[in-house]
């Protein structure tokens, strides 16, 4: 069974209305039709690669190209884990978690999309707690980071709500010119403090924790 070679196929993340797992290739089809929906306004500009703005067939294979080749260029020292979030048993968006050398530096780094149609609902904020959860309390988590836009103001109050706290700024490209994205980072301690979500974590497994780079 594929779950012998890669056990990740068995982690599940569960929160009082979703569930965040690896996806089915069916259910990679379904997420990516979500996308293919709209991921935000036309307006809007959320993201450092602007993925959102392009044509819905492209979209939804950037979703299903991007979990291609996150799984396969994983390995312990840098890994990208997309976790697909289904509610009511329907994708309706991705938490990502991220990390280099996470058996030394316990340092984690996350983005999340959700569908246009299932925003301002407060999934997006459940869905990062659901991580949060994964990262600090199941896998050692020593800090976590987040980069938004200074005009993405619902990421920002998620990360707010959540206890992160300001530490910098980065400077990127987007078309040609430099933009600024506010750095926020969240300690165990913080963690503890704002973690208000039930969360329960199974399949993790000790092939999945080597996976991630740590011990059993």
């Amino acid at each position: 069974m594929i779950i012998d070679h890669w056990p990740l196929r068995g982690l599940r993340v569960t929160s009082p209305r979703l569930e965040l797992r690896l996806p089915a290739e069916d259910e990679l089809a379904e997420v990516a039709d979500v996308a293919a929906r709209g991921v935000h306004l036309p307006q809007d500009r959320p993201f450092l690669t602007p993925w959102g703005e392009l044509p819905p067939a492209e979209r939804a294979r950037h979703v299903v190209q991007s979990h291609w080749v996150r799984m396969g260029r994983w390995s312990a020292q840098d890994w990208a884990l997309d976790l697909v979030a289904f509610h009511e048993g329907r994708p309706v968006g991705i938490q990502d978690m991220r990390a280099k050398e996470f058996g030394v530096r316990r340092e984690i780094v996350s983005g999340s999309w959700l569908g246009l149609e299932y925003q301002g609902k407060g999934l997006g904020t459940e869905m990062r707690a659901a991580m949060l959860h994964l990262a600090f309390a199941e896998l050692g988590t020593q800090s976590a980071t987040s980069l938004s836009f200074a005009d993405n103001h619902s990421s920002l109050a998620v990360s707010r709500r959540l206890g992160y706290r300001s530490d910098g700024i980065d400077r990127g490209v987007l078309d040609g010119r430099v933009v600024v994205s506010e750095r926020l980072r969240l300690s165990p301690e913080a963690w503890a403090e704002h973690a208000r979500t039930p969360v329960t974590v199974t399949g993790l497994s000790d092939g999945c924790r080597a996976l991630f780079g740590i011990g059993g």
